[in-house]
């Protein structure tokens, strides 16, 4: 008998300190530091192989929000991923793999152009790199996209915690019919429904009052924007696939290129990438 292909991929980099990734989707579903949490997963959430996970880290291409020609957030939250580079473990003792994606029938019933992604996960003792390319393989098509980490982190209280990093910058408020304002607190915090896209970001945000009571540091780069969600409570309730009780147990601060698309010319690639550390 040949064995079932597998679905889940795990980085080990010993002291209680692994990643999970699911193929479908390539979605990161846990993350571990010292056998601690830092990823929320709704108790809900589907793992069928045809609806996007709700929770860990979904990867939203080539469209965010909704999308005239295929599903909210685009396919590559939906569809299975290759293992390009199995776990392999650096010199440095810190963890990596590659995961990739191509376009297929199913994509280009969609999107109709040839694209190559690459995804490359390094997990580091209290660190997680995310390194993505973006590929245009084309010799005359040019394409443009959007592209978003939709990380969902694990807290006590959203309510207690603080965002840096995102004073002065102008969000588009989609809880107000996407009318555009510009923050003026210092930090920011969340007590009711928040669905933000802030534009021009920094490279860094940190989040008070994560798992334990630690500080989670954002780095970005190429991710112009910063996009900050909680269902709260009526929009908890309106999600089949998350607990009603769920949603002061998660805070979503997503690195994205979303607000602008990018325009990828034939032949040539768009790199971006994310780290995520405990402090």
């Amino acid at each position: 008998m040949m064995a079932a292909p597998t679905s889940v991929v795990v980085l080990d980099r010993g002291n209680n300190t692994t990643v999970t990734i699911n193929l479908h989707g390539a979605t990161v579903v846990s993350w571990r530091v010292n056998n601690q949490e830092q990823l929320f997963v709704s108790k809900q959430a589907q793992f069928d192989g045809k609806k996007a996970i709700r929770g860990g880290i979904p990867f939203v291409f080539p469209q965010f929000g909704q999308w005239n020609y295929g599903p909210q957030h685009g396919f590559a939250r939906i569809i299975r991923w290759t293992l390009e580079k199995s776990p392999d473990r650096l010199p440095s003792g810190d963890v990596e793999a590659v995961f990739s994606l191509m376009d297929s029938d199913f994509t280009r019933s969609m999107w109709n152009f040839p694209f190559r992604l690459t995804y490359r996960l390094i997990l580091r003792e209290k660190e997680l790199h995310f390194n993505i390319c973006v590929y245009n393989p084309s010799k005359d098509l040019t394409f443009s996209f959007n592209l978003l980490l939709h990380t969902y982190f694990k807290v006590p209280d959203v309510r207690r915690c603080q965002i840096t990093g995102l004073h002065g910058c102008t969000f588009i408020d989609k809880t107000r019919d996407s009318t555009i304002y510009q923050e003026g607190r210092d930090v920011v915090q969340i007590s009711e429904w928040t669905d933000r896209i802030y534009q021009n970001t920094p490279q860094e945000h940190i989040i008070t009052n994560v798992v334990s009571g630690r500080k989670m540091r954002v780095q970005k780069y190429n991710f112009p924007d910063t996009v900050l969600w909680n269902p709260w409570e009526a929009g908890a309730k309106e999600l089949a696939d998350f607990g009603d009780d769920e949603y002061p147990n998660m805070v979503c601060l997503e690195a994205g290129h979303v607000s602008s698309p990018v325009i990828l010319l034939p032949g040539t690639a768009f790199e971006a990438s994310q780290i995520l550390q405990v402090m």
